[in-house]
């Protein structure tokens, strides 16, 4: 047993004794050393009388060398110092701010449970089990009550309850303002040449406001060819007031929906369902959308500066649905379930976009705004609006009451009267693979159907054949130009002028030709 007690402390004693002891004690007796200072003037003094002038010299140099890597040294150990220091504060701060957060989730408990508690004393009042819903059908089908028939004032809550309960409260109160709508009587002999002038003039007249009629014939009949038009060009020329002014031709003020930069997705258009006041934030666009849903009235939509945030996040949705060919497909969900209290013309949570309502895109290029992408000009029809309409006397003109059935017939019988002529059709398909072969662009079936439906309009109204085509071809194949590198193009570019004045005549497709010159200049 004694041997065993002495090899454990003589063993012992070399580990940690002579081992760790020996490390440490060399270690402190090296820092002293680093910083014996009286040791450096010792040495300094004995070696001085045999240095001479250019030893001392270097003598002086390596005091200051060591006195720098002392400085050195220290400073290091400061700035560990300071480093753990502020690590150590971090630590604990980041310690209390959780426990903070952790004191306000428990509170945030409580103030829930407690509200739970008041929300079910307020059912027990109105009759009800806690969980049950005035609201919800009853197993037996009828709609549920909110309290026993003959309890008292069980009939003042529920007339409270019924009168002020709609999550869609303002689509509820179309519901009501138009339970007895009865439609106007409509003009149904008007033609679209005289609607052309007709409001060219009550424009002039009544809101002095004058535009050209080719701008309104390219207005009007970009009605029949998409539910999108986008009116472009420099400030002041009177983009939002040509569709504002429609409206009140027509007696159905336009709604304007002033885009802002936050907008991002649909919520912006249609509102939300706010599921702590169980009620959908309906914005003014919906509720228009609904009455039109009642009504047979050209209904307008400004999305004023539309492109000052992007079109294809907020708009993209719209731009899906009004590309399904079947009006029954043009549907919009706007919530998951369905209550006995919800407008009647919405179905399983759903409202079907209105067949007479356009949507009117005004848009400023400038350095504020965002570039609109081809996916959002392939789908709309883009008009140029860069000059002030000239004054001239107008006759004072009344307004127009006008139904979207007549528009659209008018528009079918010109399809068929102002049908786009075969000769037109294989020049244009000829266009299609000269441009295809030097350019790499090409015109796509939803531009050619465009046309289809916007020429013969655009005839209709008082226009020619090859003007319409000179527009569809400048505003929805030439602007594509834009994106290419015209550096690269230019010669390409003189090439195309020459194509056209060979196969359309030199006098006709004065806008496309006009476009490619100025594409030119800027190279």
């Amino acid at each position: 047993m004694g041997a065993i007690v002495k090899f454990m402390g003589d063993f012992l004693n070399q580990f940690v004794v002579k081992g760790f002891w020996g490390i440490l004690k060399g270690i402190g007796l090296g820092i002293a050393n680093i910083f014996n200072i009286p040791k450096y003037i010792t040495i300094f003094k004995s070696y001085s009388s045999e240095l001479g002038a250019g030893g001392i010299v270097l003598a002086i140099l390596a005091i200051i060398l060591v006195l720098a890597v002392l400085a050195g040294i220290i400073f290091l150990i400061v700035l560990l110092c300071k480093k753990y220091i502020r690590f150590r504060k971090t630590v604990v701060d980041q310690e209390e701010l959780l426990n903070e957060v952790a004191t306000l989730n428990r509170e945030v408990i409580k103030l829930t449970l407690e509200k739970e508690k008041i929300l079910a004393m307020k059912v027990s009042q109105l009759g009800l089990r806690p969980g049950e819903s005035p609201y919800l059908e009853a197993p037996d089908g009828s709609a549920g009550e909110a309290a026993a028939e003959g309890e008292e004032g069980a009939a003042d809550g529920d007339a409270a309850l019924d009168e002020d309960y709609s999550r869609f409260y303002k689509l509820t109160q179309v519901d009501l303002e138009l339970a007895d709508y009865q439609p106007p009587v409509y003009n149904n002999d008007i033609t679209l040449p005289e609607i052309v002038e007709m409001y060219r003039n009550f424009a002039a007249s009544r809101m002095g406001l004058y535009y050209e009629p080719n701008t309104i014939r390219l207005f009007l009949a970009a009605f029949a060819s998409t539910r999108l038009i986008i009116l472009q060009g420099i400030s002041g020329t009177g983009k939002t007031s040509l569709p504002y002014s429609f409206g009140k031709f027509l007696q159905n003020d336009a709604t304007i929906a002033s885009v802002q930069p936050s907008w991002r997705d649909r919520t912006e258009l249609f509102g939300y369902f706010n599921e702590f006041t169980k009620r959908f934030n309906e914005t003014e666009v919906l509720k228009k959308m609904y009455e039109a849903t009642y009504k047979e009235d050209i209904f307008l939509t400004i999305l004023d500066e539309m492109n000052i945030a992007r079109v294809e996040y907020y708009f993209a949705e719209m731009l899906s649905i009004l590309e399904m060919p079947s009006r029954d497909e043009w549907v919009v969900s706007l919530v998951p379930s369905v209550w006995p209290t919800d407008p009647k013309h919405l179905f399983d949570g759903k409202l079907r976009l209105p067949e007479n309502m356009w949507y009117i895109g005004t848009i400023n290029n400038d350095d504020s705004t965002f570039a609109v992408t081809d996916k959002v000009y392939d789908r709309a029809i883009p008009i140029d609006i860069n000059t002030k309409g000239k004054f001239f006397e107008a006759p004072w003109t009344d307004n127009l009451t006008l139904s979207y059935k007549h528009l659209e017939e008018m528009f079918r019988e010109c399809k068929v009267k102002y049908k786009v002529s075969e000769e037109s059709l294989r020049k244009l398909a000829e266009l299609d693979d000269y441009v295809i072969e030097h350019f790499r662009l090409a015109f796509g079936n939803r531009i050619v159907k465009q046309l289809e439906d916007f020429v013969p309009a655009y005839v209709g109204c008082g226009g020619t054949e090859i003007d319409g085509l000179d527009f569809v071809l400048c505003h929805k194949i030439l602007r594509k130009f834009e994106a290419l590198n015209l550096s690269f193009i230019r010669d390409e570019i003189g090439g195309l002028i020459t194509y056209l004045n060979k196969h359309f005549g030199k006098s006709n497709m004065k806008e496309s030709k006009e476009y490619l010159e100025r594409l030119q200049k800027l190279i």
